[in-house]
């Protein structure tokens, strides 16, 4: 009979102990495999990462130079986390902070780009390919609203 410790020691040879303390959907993440949007860390990631890009686009950075990353991040979890989890923790106009930028169709493509890029990199699945839809839908709207379609 193994002792306790040499049971612990056995289960994360095999890789199970993580499974057994987190959960397999946190063992495979803590792996880096590729999940669906499920919950608000998702929402956490796919934000922080996409912005890491914006913020060193050479098209979109200087676009976004003044903004407060520490402000704007949480909204922006909770925009996403409205959209996607229903969550219902966003209030605002988005499209009214956006009117004031001057950009033009040349943005809204990298933006879309940067962003499909982040969630297939880091997601799988059916909200991943909602969250995709979701966002061609908003530049859509928003590129009609600001007259540049």
């Amino acid at each position: 009979m193994l002792s306790r410790f040499n049971r612990q020691v056995v289960l994360l040879a095999r890789g199970c102990y993580a499974a057994q303390m987190y959960g397999e959907k946190n063992k495979s993440r803590m792996r880096g495999v590729r999940h669906d949007i499920a919950e608000r860390e998702d929402i956490k990631t796919l934000v922080d990462r996409f912005y890491d890009k914006v913020k060193t686009d050479s098209l979109l950075g200087p676009v976004f130079s003044h903004v407060d990353w520490q402000h704007h991040l949480p909204i922006m979890y909770n925009f996403w986390s409205s959209m996607l989890l229903g969550d219902q923790s966003y209030r605002g106009n988005p499209l009214q902070k956006h009117l004031q930028l001057e950009i033009n169709k040349t943005h809204f493509s990298r933006w879309l780009t940067l962003f499909e890029e982040t969630v297939d990199e880091n997601f799988v699945g059916e909200t991943a390919d909602e969250v995709k839809k979701r966002a061609q839908a908003i530049a859509g709207i928003f590129q009609f609203k600001m007259q540049l379609s």
